[in-house]
């Protein structure tokens, strides 16, 4: 199947949490953590790549981000076949903050790109729930951990 326009994931999410508060919940795997991966070898900077771990699947991924600007935006690229991701922070009234991702450049066959923007969006969406969980009210729901109780197949 010939696809007329590639297939993006899209989400997003209003976390009522300072933006600079927000951004840095992406950037500091020390509280990325909190919600989404395992480990990291390190903070999101534009000057070295870092790796990302789950290690409930025993996976990890390289992460390379091409462009960051503090509060505001982070442009990365991740995963094998490499895809990239667009972090957007909006300042909203009220010290919230809204919060979209954008992935794009899937590979394979028409079927093949439409699937894997349909996982990434239900990744992502579960991402932001779970960082609204965190940065809102402390929480930590194990949302990535649960989605595959029974592991996840390469």
């Amino acid at each position: 199947m010939e696809l007329k326009e590639a297939p993006t994931a899209e989400t997003a999410m209003l976390i009522r949490r300072p933006v600079a508060e927000v951004f840095e919940a992406i950037v500091d795997p020390a509280v990325t953590t909190k919600f989404w991966f395992t480990h990291s070898t390190g903070r999101l900077d534009a000057s070295k790549p870092v790796e990302w771990e789950w290690r409930m699947y025993g996976v990890s991924t390289r992460v390379e981000v091409s462009e960051i600007v503090s509060n505001e935006k982070i442009v990365m690229r991740w995963s094998d076949p490499t895809t990239t991701v667009v972090w957007t922070f909006s300042e909203m009234p009220g010290d919230a903050t809204f919060l979209e991702v954008r992935n794009f450049g899937f590979s394979g066959l028409g079927d093949e790109q439409v699937n894997q923007a349909i996982g990434s969006t239900g990744g992502f969406t579960l991402v932001l729930a779970g960082a609204k969980a965190w940065l809102e009210h402390g929480l930590t729901l194990g949302l990535i951990g649960d989605r595959h109780p029974r592991g996840i197949s390469a």
